[in-house]
């Protein structure tokens, strides 16, 4: 008997890769089961999310909707506005408390990226650790290495291999954990990237990947082309932006104005806390002086 079809393959794939509106324009596939329904749905306004589109989720997603979608229109929620968090974090526990839906996937992986966001990692790891589906394992991966723990995180790389080693999600985690092992591995990590950029769409993604590697490698030239090809796709991504204020520093250009833009998209980045933490230092000391 053949195989049926996987008819969300694209759309799934255009999501992993970050190529969002590509992922929003594949989404008109129908003659979808009511649970593949769903998960187009989630992954469709997941899209408009990364695209940060909040607003429009939030209005879209009624109290009628699925549990999947109330979860996806709470993440939404979440990263609207920092004056929603408490009322988010709040919503998801009782949620994940319930017995009748706590075990939902899409729910612990809702879950799993806003206690990241809130770099809360043991948090993420009580509904995401037991896995289920690929994105729940990714998200373990990231959330290991976001911990400074490539050991648990290859052990979960390790159980996602054994499922699809050609999966999109194993590539990308395979990347992941390579870039934080570094060393020979980093050549291993370009070369995943390199293989996706051959495959597919060119997303900020894959543009980003392949400059990190490129850093890693001491090639920042080459990185800084990744990098502005990748801020002519997305003005405001974060770490096309962030990333470009590190190679420009190497390269001895200024990176002032990338910094500006950093600061006023997304002034909670991990770059811009270090940068005003270290202006905090510097002006103490000098008034001790």
């Amino acid at each position: 008997m053949a195989a049926t079809p996987d008819l969300l393959f694209g759309l799934r794939n255009n999501f992993y890769l970050g190529a969002y509106q590509a992922a929003i324009n594949s989404g008109d596939v129908q003659n979808l089961k009511e649970e593949d329904a769903i998960e187009r749905d989630c992954l469709i306004y997941r899209s408009y999310i990364a695209l940060g589109s909040y607003q429009l989720v939030v209005n879209e997603v009624d109290s009628s909707a699925a549990t999947p979608l109330q979860a996806v229109k709470l993440l939404a929620l979440y990263l609207l506005s920092t004056d929603n968090k408490e009322t988010v974090i709040s919503s998801i526990r009782e949620w994940l408390g319930d017995a009748a839906i706590g075990n939902n996937p899409i729910l612990r992986l809702i879950a799993g990226i806003i206690f990241m966001h809130e770099q809360d990692y043991n948090e993420a790891l009580k509904y995401t650790n037991v896995g289920g589906t690929m994105e729940l394992n990714a998200l373990n991966v990231q959330i290991f290495l976001k911990m400074h723990r490539s050991d648990y995180a290859e052990k979960q790389l390790r159980v996602m291999q054994q499922i699809d080693e050609d999966h999109t999600l194993t590539q990308l985690s395979t990347a992941w954990l390579n870039l934080a092992v570094g060393g020979s591995k980093i050549q291993e990590a370009y070369l995943i990237f390199q293989d996706f950029s051959e495959k597919y769409q060119m997303t900020s993604l894959i543009l980003n990947g392949k400059a990190v590697c490129c850093m890693h490698m001491g090639n920042f030239d080459e990185a800084e082309s990744f990098l502005l090809e990748a801020l002519n796709k997305d003005a405001k991504d974060p770490e096309t932006l962030a990333n470009l204020v590190v190679c420009t520093l190497h390269l001895g250009k200024p990176s002032s104005r990338f910094l500006s833009q950093l600061k006023l998209s997304h002034p909670d980045h991990m770059l811009i806390k270090r940068a005003s933490a270290a202006e905090e230092s510097f002006d103490r000391a000098i008034q001790t002086v």
